[in-house]
């Protein structure tokens, strides 16, 4: 982990972690971020709640890998700013002894990261991008935490449609998958719509936005590959919303969909 004099922050281009932030409530963002994000909900209103559900999401999805699953080591990547309920702490109500790796390429949340997960030894903050497979599998924080020889929960919330197409992010997950063992959970959220013109308003908005780093939206049967050698958990690729629903409210947004699976 870098030092924190030496961290680069541009808080005049605006990133996905931080847009986030603003839209969860958070206070960890720049002008910049709050700029993309009204533009945003101009093209695309219910942006918010999109936020909110997907937050809801991965917190119903570590609930369940943690009880209903028996897992107790996580791999979250591209996991943006820490908010309340992160995924060690949600992790670690249920096994006290559960660690987890979180790995993101925003500085502004390696700082965070870095000071939230200072005292507990069972979880480590890795600065990475997180198609740099080999970097993050193979740190000294991960080869300390996370037995590979035991089941793994690897998460890709809400991150993927970041990645463009030149950078293989099927191929992204399936690399990771490679290196879990048999019974590990993959949980995955990805931004997608049927309709061409909104996802060549909203890649055109990102990738000018953020210069060029971003992916694109895309379509539910472009990220069905990621799935490919894994079983796949009832009630299978859904609507954000609709996967093992709690009773808070959810919020009125557009489509995302989550699609959780394990190895066969």
């Amino acid at each position: 982990m870098q030092p924190e004099e030496n961290l680069q922050i541009d808080p005049t281009v605006p990133t996905v972690a931080r847009v986030y932030d603003y839209y969860l409530g958070g206070t960890d963002n720049y002008e910049a971020d709050r700029i993309l994000a009204a533009q945003i909900d101009e093209l695309l209103p219910g942006t918010r709640g999109l936020a909110l559900n997907n937050r809801r999401f991965l917190e119903r999805i570590t609930q369940f890998l943690a009880s209903d699953c028996g897992i107790r080591q996580f791999i979250d990547h591209g996991s943006g700013l820490p908010t309340q309920n992160n995924v060690h702490q949600i992790a670690q109500r249920v096994h006290p002894d559960a660690r987890v790796i979180y790995n993101d390429n925003d500085s502004i949340c390696a700082v965070h990261g870095q000071r939230l997960l200072a005292d507990d030894d069972s979880t480590a903050f890795i600065l990475a991008d997180m198609r740099d497979t080999d970097i993050i599998l193979n740190h000294p924080d991960t080869k300390r935490l996370i037995d590979f020889s035991e089941p793994v929960a690897v998460l890709f919330n809400s991150v993927l449609h970041c990645i463009p197409d030149r950078d293989d992010p099927i191929g992204l997950v399936h690399r990771v998958m490679d290196r879990v063992a048999p019974g590990s959970y993959l949980a995955l959220a990805h931004l997608v719509s049927d309709d061409p013109d909104m996802r060549r308003k909203l890649t055109d908005l990102m990738l000018g936005a953020t210069q060029g780093n971003w992916g694109r939206l895309r379509t539910v049967d472009e990220v069905r590959p990621c799935f490919d050698g894994l079983e796949v958990i009832e009630p299978g690729l859904v609507e954000l919303t609709t996967w093992r629903p709690d009773d808070r409210r959810q919020e009125q947004t557009w489509d995302m969909i989550e699609f959780p699976g394990f190895r066969s």
